[in-house]
């Protein structure tokens, strides 16, 4: 997915926010929701790593870490980020049973990543390696911050519709109806789910293949991704849950346990991802040794 499109789909986030702010207070609430989103998105710029590490009680690790499975995690994304000529991210540890991982950060100076303690004891080392890769490429395409600043936006959005039921609305313009304030809470968050899906799929097809190239084995990733699915459709997530906006940051989606979410799914089919990759294998993508752990 070109950069233009990612900031056309952000415009049009921005456009939805509006929209709802003109729904609650005409072009007054417009107004004021449109400066709202300005502001959101200036903070989020600077703040929105700390907010979701904190939202996922991310815990950061380093090598004196009492457990040696975190230990060996922290220094396989060290290792990684050396061999990919970037900064190395701060690396944080959530205790969940769902296996997953993610990566936020304005920038590659700026930036973290994060895995399950349900990650960690799912895979073993070639595939830990492949999954942060993926992450790791996340940080070099700067998708964390746009990511980062998606979820955030949407989840302001899903609140300012919530606002249009609770308050009335505009009833010059005909938020003051129960339909339409109802409709507001429905299609604005769904529509916000639509744009969201829209950045996502693409980048994360992008991560898989820049990440498969970072550690050189493309088939350690598919692996993962077939474990980490089958995981996550098994056990629940319950702050992915609360918060789904920040769904679209994992490697693999965190609600697909509930079957309706797959419909409009941030993420592409773990199947197609699974396949890319080990064509990618068939066609020589590999190191004579991926690491330490090859």
């Amino acid at each position: 997915m070109s950069h233009l499109r990612t900031y056309v789909l952000l415009a049009v986030l921005t456009a939805i926010f509006g929209v709802v702010g003109f729904a609650i207070g005409g072009s007054g609430g417009m107004l004021l929701a449109l400066v709202l989103a300005a502001a959101t998105n200036v903070f989020t710029y600077w703040n929105a790593d700390k907010i979701v590490l904190r939202m996922y009680r991310a815990q950061p690790v380093d090598g004196s870490h009492p457990s040696g499975a975190v230990r060996r995690y922290a220094q396989i994304v060290e290792q990684l980020a050396d061999r990919a000529g970037m900064p190395r991210p701060v690396v944080t540890i959530i205790e969940n049973d769902q296996p997953n991982a993610f990566a936020t950060g304005r920038d590659p100076e700026h930036a973290a990543v994060a895995a399950t303690t349900g990650l960690l004891r799912m895979l073993d080392e070639e595939e830990i390696a492949g999954v942060m890769a993926h992450e790791l490429a996340h940080v070099r395409n700067r998708d964390t911050l746009t990511m980062t600043m998606t979820a955030t936006i949407a989840g302001a959005i899903t609140t300012l519709a919530n606002f249009a039921m609770f308050f009335g609305g505009n009833r010059e313009n005909g938020g003051g109806n129960i339909i339409t304030s109802l409709a507001m809470m429905i299609f604005a968050p769904l529509a916000a789910g639509i744009v969201q899906m829209a950045i996502s799929r693409g980048r994360e097809y992008e991560a898989d293949r820049v990440g498969a190239e970072i550690l050189g084995r493309p088939e350690a990733l598919a692996s993962a991704l077939a474990k980490i699915a089958n995981g996550a459709a098994r056990i629940p997530n319950r702050t992915a849950e609360a918060h789904p906006e920040t769904g679209q940051l994992m490697i693999v989606n965190p609600l697909s346990g509930r079957g309706a979410d797959n419909l409009f799914s941030t993420h592409p089919s773990t199947q197609n991802r699974i396949e890319r990759l080990l064509r990618m294998a068939g066609a020589g993508v590999r190191r004579e040794r991926a690491g330490p752990w090859g």
